[in-house]
């Protein structure tokens, strides 16, 4: 009995679903100033869903979703202009969003494909991913894992197109933005 139980326990972990560890996980941002150095960003309340599956990637999913509204540069003005109708237009479009429609590896890369869902325009993106982290028993009683997921975007191809030119040329505000995902998740 003890074995069958034990060879459960030991499959049961190639294949399981987590919830996004609020506390513990985090989204930053970085995008080009002035083309001569970079400005970064973080939202707070990420949420979501993982069903990881190690044997079969493909039939792995995320779901997360972001309150746009907390975005935070670390300057209140900006951060306020970032909420605005020039950027994120938080009151027209309050939630960002991700769902995978592909999980891939390819030696010891694991890619994420999925729709990513900001300022109202749905474009698919790819996350480079590194982990997930052997699972860790928590003191809670409960089993942890996390991983971090990167990709760049072009800002234009979500409707986020202001900008000003530079008397001296160049513009204010770069194009490519680049994501960092930093999640920690409890297995359910």
């Amino acid at each position: 009995m003890k074995l069958e139980i034990l060879i459960f326990a030991a499959a049961s972990v190639f294949a399981a679903d987590y919830t996004i560890d609020t506390a513990h996980s985090s989204v930053s941002f970085s995008v080009r100033h002035m083309m001569v150095t970079n400005v970064r960003g973080q939202f707070a309340g990420l949420q979501g869903t993982i069903r990881y599956d190690s044997k079969n990637l493909a039939a792995s999913k995320v779901d997360a979703t972001i309150d746009a509204a907390t975005v935070n540069t670390g300057i209140g003005k900006r951060d306020d202009h970032l909420r605005s109708a020039d950027f994120f237009d938080v009151a027209k479009f309050p939630k960002m969003t991700f769902q995978s429609t592909k999980w891939s590896k390819e030696g010891d890369r694991v890619q994420v494909t999925g729709n990513l869902t900001l300022h109202g325009v749905t474009k698919s993106v790819v996350f480079d991913l590194e982990g997930p982290a052997p699972e860790v028993k928590a003191p809670d009683g409960g089993f942890r894992t996390g991983a971090t997921a990167t990709a760049k975007i072009n800002r234009k191809d979500f409707g986020l197109a202001w900008n000003k030119v530079m008397e001296g040329g160049g513009v204010t505000v770069g194009e490519i933005i680049t994501i960092t995902l930093d999640i920690e998740a409890s297995r359910k």
